[in-house]
């Protein structure tokens, strides 16, 4: 990928701050990038892409999916310059502040070459910790693992399953008590799609044969309950959703069955304004 490309992917997340940011937030920010493209010039992820593609990819997750604030874009930025290049948390203080610092400082693991169980427990001991005082760095941590299973097809078999397993361990789990349920199910579809490929994939080719016929059916439902409210003079928003793969996996090989035996494979969703409208949905 040329230079231009990457300067393009950038500015994608610059204008995701933009409008909720001032012109010094945007100096900033176009700062932090320019460090962590200098820093990490000479590397290269498993797949042969350049790494700073890495950190503008969580960074875009940080500011595009989380809409989280410039500071926590600007640790997206610099996320892995202290752990894998001779940046220092000293030169992100001095650079960006103590509240940029701090959160590249818990999202940031222990040296590699002293790196056991130990301090990886300690690693994640000390993230959570960290959520009494601040969700951001978490959060950043969360962007980052999302974007590392994303593109986990270049790892070793033996690194996908370790990675899945402790993402399906630990961060799903994080994401789920954060509320964040879309991420929690991306999460765990890419684990489970290395931690069991065959059981994976049969789900997915399941699904694809039968894409047409289930999506009928969630539009005719939700065409059936939108008409309903409309009658009834309530005011909401419907919506619907096929269940994610590991949620179906999980039925199926907890409970032994086939996809055809499992029969709450949709969802739906009313949103309405107040909490008498919800039981007069639930009424109708």
């Amino acid at each position: 990928m040329n230079d231009d490309m990457i300067d393009k992917k950038a500015r994608e997340v610059f204008d995701m701050v933009a409008q909720r940011a001032t012109d010094d937030d945007m100096r900033r920010l176009r700062d932090a990038f320019s460090l962590a493209r200098e820093a990490h010039a000479s590397q290269f992820r498993k797949g042969g892409d350049p790494y700073i593609l890495h950190p503008i990819a969580v960074a875009a997750i940080v500011a595009g999916t989380l809409c989280l604030d410039v500071n926590s874009v600007i640790a997206a930025f610099l996320h892995d310059v202290v752990e894998d290049t001779p940046v220092t948390i000293g030169e992100i203080r001095d650079r960006f502040g103590d509240d940029v610092a701090a959160i590249v400082s818990v999202v940031t693991k222990p040296q590699k070459d002293h790196y056991d169980a130990t301090k990886q427990v300690d690693n994640y001991r000390q993230m959570l910790a960290s959520l009494k005082d601040d969700v951001r760095p978490i959060l950043v941590k969360l962007a980052d693992r999302l974007h590392n299973m994303r593109t986990m097809e270049y790892q070793t078999p033996e690194k996908q399953k370790q990675k899945s397993f402790e993402t399906m361990e630990i961060y799903a789990p994080i994401a789920h008590r954060l509320g964040m349920q879309r991420m929690k199910w991306e999460l765990e579809d890419l684990s489970l799609k290395y931690l069991d490929p065959v059981g994976y994939r049969e789900i997915i080719e399941a699904l694809d044969e039968k894409a047409a016929e289930y999506d009928g059916f969630m539009s005719a439902v939700h065409d059936q309950i939108t008409s309903r409210l409309r009658e009834a003079g309530i005011d909401a928003t419907v919506q619907a959703r096929m269940k994610h793969p590991y949620s179906i996996y999980r039925k199926m090989y907890t409970q032994n069955k086939s996809l055809d035996d499992v029969f709450d494979l949709f969802a739906f969703r009313v949103i309405v304004d107040t909490i008498p409208d919800c039981y007069n949905v639930l009424g109708h």
